[in-house]
């Protein structure tokens, strides 16, 4: 018990020292607990985007398996609905790397809904990050749908494992994947969450992929 005890100390103090490294995060009411490799999140933070860094940050550490993200978000300034709203309409409109005329944005007491079509994994990636980013976001709900060219099933698993062998920073041979109809399962063991990310990374960077269920374990070790 004791042990068990010293490594939750261990992994909570590691985690309270990203988030203190990481600039992005200015907010000084954010606690973290740890248990058993799941550590939980909680406090205030001042913008969405410094609640889902803390989030990223917890992740990037070594031993942690799980991350509960409780942050709840207190903007320093009030902005009302239809200022948001316009601001992350224009803010898609402008990035170059995403259809803006294909999203929709809807805001409801500073959380907002986004809605639309893209072809690829990383422009609703892009697009939820561009809302993220906007003065008096609470949280983003993403709606966005992908519907992409759709390559045969082979290519998309041939591709994918391809990916996964060229990485230097994943151990393909810990990962299975398996593919049906533009939908990729992962499955394994990797040794973090940087290596786990990295797998789905790959993975929706396939062609016509427009799901990644992502069951690889964290085990570190």
């Amino acid at each position: 018990m004791q042990n068990i005890q010293e490594a939750d100390r261990q992994l909570r103090d590691a985690v309270i020292r990203q988030l203190e490294w990481d600039p992005q995060i200015t907010s000084k009411d954010i606690g973290v607990a740890a248990s058993d490799s799941v550590v939980t999140l909680t406090g205030f933070a001042h913008t969405y985007a410094e609640k889902y860094a803390a989030e990223q940050a917890a992740k990037s550490v070594y031993g942690v398996r799980v991350v509960a993200n409780e942050i709840v978000v207190q903007p320093g300034m009030e902005r009302t609905d239809p200022e948001i709203a316009r601001d992350v309409a224009q803010a898609v409109r402008l990035d170059v790397t995403v259809p803006g005329d294909g999203i929709r944005a809807t805001v409801q007491d500073g959380f907002v809904t986004l809605e639309g079509k893209v072809e690829w994994h990383y422009q609703r990636a892009r697009v939820e990050a561009v809302a993220r980013n906007i003065p008096g976001v609470r949280g983003v709900i993403d709606h966005v749908v992908i519907q992409p060219r759709q390559p045969s099933t082979i290519e998309v698993l041939h591709d994918i494992e391809d990916a996964l062998r060229r990485s230097a920073e994943v151990d393909a041979r810990r990962i299975a994947v398996s593919a049906k109809d533009g939908r990729i399962h992962l499955y394994g063991k990797v040794r973090s969450w940087v290596e786990r990310d990295q797998a789905e990374h790959a993975a929706w960077a396939a062609p016509g992929v427009t799901e990644v269920i992502n069951d690889i374990s964290v085990v570190p070790g």
